[in-house]
């Protein structure tokens, strides 16, 4: 039998899962096909009748719509999800058990001032408002021709934006908040806040809501209140660099690491391969002292009940509750259907229904407790696995996982995706084809997984390369400058 073509992830599931393109008429696992079958896409095990459930994971992942025979190929022609609205659930506690081999590794970090950590040294700005990111971005391309930077400087950037001015309520705070949470960011040896003047997110208001700083590493600056802007503030920039500078990299281990957990592009192999890993990886992290975050609340639906019962205590539990219902809420809100998922990439790479993509999202989570769950501008406060809230929109995901506190997101993809948040965003190819078609977007690969390459093999390799990253080697963001900021929005634009 070759397994190399085909992969059962649970003995209760009823469909097998392509490893390779396969074609009508081909024996597989003892089964005649009976259609070609793209690779991460599902055939049946055996006869599936109509309104059976399709079993994945060892999960329902929806029903059949009509009758399928052992051979065929299961995808969204046939097959329909089980989910509806907003439900109830009981707290019934079920801790995984697993085991982590991987040692713990030793670190070299930026220890700020207030006890945080940052696995980079750079210089930002950051706009209160969004029409005066071209005049950021002149500021930070005159600061780079006048200043020749030393070895322990790692970049200046801004971090562009369509908000600040125009919004009210939630909006306008929500937008405030996650800018002040961009800005208290430890990768960030110092801080430039840059206002117009006469927008909604007043400096003012912003700086006083801003909590305790340090004068010397975060400065504000109204550029309707100066004659020269670019003068004024090439000079508060050189002052941050000044206290910057000599900053240097202190030993530390992965227990002071907090990091980010997130999916884009996904297909039928992201739930097999890349997932698996990156909750390997969190398992790794949280059984050593650190922090992990799980995002994506649409793509935890489905397959919640296996973080519920992974809760810490009745406390963790009910958060988690709020977390989803009140995601699902937000979509009754708008008159959207709330399991209107997934997007089209994902169906062509071979995820059928939101429960087959959130069961394989989950992944990511690996076997930990749930220790704390957080809403969408709070910042972590509670080591060891947290949830917090967020839509699936790889922007507003990915800032919402760096202005939590993480230094860095993991990033499974594969579909491929040039994209970078603010912080060091590690891509992780699901299959080996992406990672060798986009090397210039993929850091690490997980199709190795279905090539031979055991999962303990392959987590020491991966804990070596999130150490280099910390330790200062750049990501394929990072190296191709691709620093992106999303910010959530639920209301009406002034």
């Amino acid at each position: 039998m070759d397994n190399t073509k085909f992969l059962i992830i649970n003995p209760d599931d009823n469909v097998m899962i392509a490893l390779v393109e396969l074609k009508s008429g081909e024996v597989v696992n003892g089964i005649t096909l009976l259609n070609d079958v793209v690779k991460g896409h599902k055939i049946a095990l055996r006869d599936i009748s109509k309104d059976e459930d399709i079993v994945k994971y060892g999960f329902p992942i929806g029903h059949a719509t009509q009758p399928i025979l052992k051979g065929m190929h299961v995808h969204t022609h046939n097959v329909a999800t089980n989910l509806n609205d907003v439900l109830e659930y009981t707290y019934e506690p079920q801790l995984d058990s697993y085991d982590v081999k991987a040692k713990n590794r030793d670190v070299y970090v930026y220890r700020r001032s207030n006890g945080e950590v940052g696995i980079r040294n750079e210089l930002w700005i950051v706009p209160t408002v969004g029409c005066i990111v071209g005049q950021t971005r002149q500021l930070a391309d005159l600061f780079m021709r006048e200043v020749n930077p030393g070895p322990e400087f790692d970049g200046i950037h801004v971090f562009g934006h369509q908000f600040g001015c125009s919004q009210m309520g939630d909006d306008h705070e929500n937008t405030k908040e996650t800018l002040q949470n961009i800005a208290k960011h430890p990768n960030a040896g110092a801080v430039l806040v840059l206002g117009l003047g006469c927008e909604n997110n007043q400096v003012k208001e912003f700086r006083e809501s801003y909590g305790a700083y340090d004068a010397n590493r975060v400065k504000f600056l109204v550029m309707q209140e100066v004659e020269d802007e670019l003068e004024v503030g090439l000079e508060a920039l050189k002052e941050l660099y000044d206290s910057m500078k000599n900053d240097k990299r202190t030993k530390a281990d992965v227990s002071e690491l907090r990091i980010g957990l997130k999916c884009g592009g996904s297909d039928g192999l992201s739930g097999i391969t890349a997932n698996p890993l990156l909750g390997k990886l969190s398992d790794y992290i949280t059984h050593h002292g650190g922090t992990s975050v799980l995002t994506e609340v649409p793509e935890m639906f489905g397959a919640e009940k296996i973080l519920m019962r992974r809760a810490k205590n009745q406390t963790v539990f009910d958060k988690t509750v709020h977390l989803i219902n009140d995601f699902k809420d937000y979509y009754k809100k708008n008159n959207q259907v709330i399991y209107d998922n997934p997007s089209p990439g994902n169906k062509n790479g071979g995820i059928t229904t939101l429960e087959d993509k959130s069961l394989g999202c989950t992944q990511k989570a690996g076997h930990s407790v749930v220790c704390d769950v957080l809403g969408q501008t709070d910042r972590l406060k509670t080591k060891g696995l947290n949830l917090i809230s967020a839509p699936g929109n790889d922007l507003v995901s990915v800032t919402t996982l760096g202005m939590s506190g993480c230094q860095l997101v993991l990033f499974s993809t594969g579909r491929g995706t040039p994209f970078g948040g603010f912080i060091p965003t590690i891509k992780v190819s699901t299959n080996t084809e992406i990672f060798k078609k986009k090397p210039n977007w993929i850091d690490f690969n997980a199709g190795s997984l279905t090539e031979g390459v055991d999962m303990e093999t392959l987590l020491e390799n991966f804990v070596d390369f999130i150490v280099e990253v910390v330790n200062g080697k750049k990501t394929r963001n990072e190296i191709n400058n691709f620093r992106e900021i999303g910010i959530f929005k639920t209301g009406v634009i002034l």
